[in-house]
């Protein structure tokens, strides 16, 4: 197999809540992680050299060792030997530093189409493990689906999938510093903890108005303060006709989950009259199939 064409998906968290601090600085967290129908598209292509060629349709991108998927091909590279190359070629869709999994998708899709092209035979296991090395939310983005994330993120247990529902996805146009935002957590004295058990009970019971009711993620708390369109936003899709609207990971990206289609589409609407974000998508959840 010398050409491969994937989708990497992006995600949204339905929950996130950060537990305290490791001894190995790291946050312990516990997050509700959601896959959606907006993806990148990563063609992958053998070449008879030692290189990696990477390259995609954003100019701000590092074309180099600096970018995720690059540093999948090459951990794959140099720890089985592979002598042969790979071209990348990335088709950017899913917003860049939007709190959404961008780079780790894209990484964890290299990982996957290198498993594949080099006719390795690695496990998903195999692969979450070589995942977790380039970032915490990468053996997610390799699982997929409706997972409980624990530990650092890489710790996962599939849930009931949610609903068929839509999402409507808002990225702000500008970005957030994660490593900022956690810091800012880490000063707080008192943190609101969203309600976990009570979303993952809502998805046992397949209800989706019981899952929209106890969304939450914990880093609103310090990110809506300094960035206030986000609140905005927020409250303009639950004003039309969303279940519930939510940051997703560290932001700045905003979504909405709609029952209905043409709700979502119509609040887009609304969102670009005034003139929130230029960075808009309407999509559904996105079912993977069953990993062996």
């Amino acid at each position: 197999m010398d050409k491969l064409e994937l989708k990497a998906l992006g995600k949204i968290n339905l929950g996130l809540d950060v537990l305290g601090i490791r001894d190995d600085g790291y946050h312990e967290v516990r997050m509700i992680m959601q896959s959606i129908y907006l993806y990148d598209d990563v063609f992958m292509e053998k070449i008879h050299s030692d290189d990696i060629e990477i390259s995609s349709n954003l100019f701000f991108l590092p074309n180099n060792e600096k970018n995720l998927a690059y540093k999948a091909a090459k951990i794959i590279k140099d720890r089985y030997n592979i002598d042969d190359g790979v071209r990348i070629n990335l088709k950017k869709r899913i917003p860049v530093s939007a709190g959404m999994a961008g780079g780790s998708t894209d990484a964890a899709s290299v990982l996957y189409g290198m498993n594949l092209m080099f006719k390795l035979g690695l496990s998903y296991e195999k692969l979450c493990e070589i995942g977790v090395e380039l970032g915490a939310d990468v053996p997610y983005c390799i699982l997929r689906g409706t997972m409980e994330a624990t530990g650092i993120g890489e710790i996962l247990r599939p849930l009931t999938p949610i609903p068929n529902c839509f999402v409507l996805i808002v990225k702000p146009e500008f970005a957030v510093s994660t490593r900022k935002v956690y810091a800012d957590l880490d000063a707080l004295n008192d943190i609101v903890h969203p309600d976990i058990d009570g979303l993952i009970e809502g998805l046992e019971n397949n209800d989706l108005e019981q899952i929209t009711g106890s969304m939450g993620n914990v880093l609103e708390q310090v990110v809506i303060p300094k960035y206030p369109v986000i609140d905005r936003i927020k409250n303009v899709m639950k004003s039309s006709g969303a279940l519930g609207a939510l940051m997703s990971g560290s932001g700045p990206t905003v979504y909405g989950i709609y029952n209905s289609k043409d709700k979502a589409i119509k609040t887009s609407k609304i969102i670009k009259k005034l003139r929130l974000s230029r960075t808009i998508f309407v999509t559904n959840i996105h079912y993977p199939k069953k990993h062996n």
